[in-house]
């Protein structure tokens, strides 16, 4: 449901990873007083996150680059916190809860970040474990391939990756209503048109039952944890 907000933002992620430290430095406070440039770098931090799009432990590259480009750790902390407020799932609260709740979501995360990371900050610091010494080139960011554990642990990605894609594609279907990919052996059913549809949630099927005037038949009981998930407004029908 999402691929087009995915490629766009590892699009915008890939030109933010190309910029030189020159760059960064230009947007942190480095010799003003303190707590200015904690502060301003905390806040720094989740913007170059909305800008960038890096989506869970696919920002620690990034937040890498930052460390190297002189932000202070409450930046860093900020940045990998704000992976809830970037551009593509900003775009996503848009569309399923409207223009004001998604300014509120995305205000009210943001200024949790923020927070989040002074405190962080702020207690790292008493315990002295905020790094100190030389920053990391770039070189050192990145390094090179080599016969190391780092590349075990991808190659075992790669396989338990293949693996549950595998497994998708053979006992997946997809939701005709909401587009979600679902388990064949465990989602709601409906026959209709000589095929069977299957579906995310007994809300999705309400909605596929009223769109084709009740002619599908179910053909499941509901999940087994007992939720109900009614066919009510679009955003409920689409995000199941």
């Amino acid at each position: 449901m999402l691929y087009r907000e995915i490629l766009a933002g590892f699009v915008l992620a890939g030109f933010i990873a190309q910029l030189g430290n020159g760059f960064f430095e230009s947007l942190f406070l480095r010799h003003a007083p303190q707590p200015l440039p904690t502060l301003e770098n905390a806040i720094i931090g989740p913007l170059v996150a909305v800008a960038s799009f890096v989506c869970s432990v696919g920002n620690v590259p990034i937040a890498a680059v930052l460390w190297s480009g002189g932000i202070s750790f409450a930046g860093v902390l900020a940045f990998l916190f704000a992976d809830l407020i970037v551009l593509p799932i900003i775009v996503i609260y848009r569309k399923y809860y409207g223009d004001r709740f998604a300014v509120r979501i995305v205000a009210l995360m943001l200024v949790t970040m923020i927070l989040a990371a002074l405190i962080v900050n702020a207690l790292f610091g008493l315990a002295g474990l905020i790094p100190s010494g030389p920053r990391p080139s770039r070189a050192g960011v990145f390094g090179h391939v080599g016969l190391d554990y780092k590349l075990a642990l991808n190659a075992l990605g790669v396989v338990i990756f293949a693996t549950l894609f595998a497994l998708t594609a053979k006992r997946g279907a997809t939701d005709p209503e909401c587009g979600m990919k679902v388990d064949r052996h465990d989602a709601l059913q409906a026959q209709a048109d000589g095929r069977t549809w299957y579906f995310c949630s007994a809300g999705c099927l309400a909605a596929f039952e009223a769109r084709r005037g009740r002619g599908a038949r179910s053909s499941a009981s509901p999940p087994p944890d007992g939720r109900q998930h009614h066919a009510g407004s679009t955003a409920e029908r689409r995000c199941c």
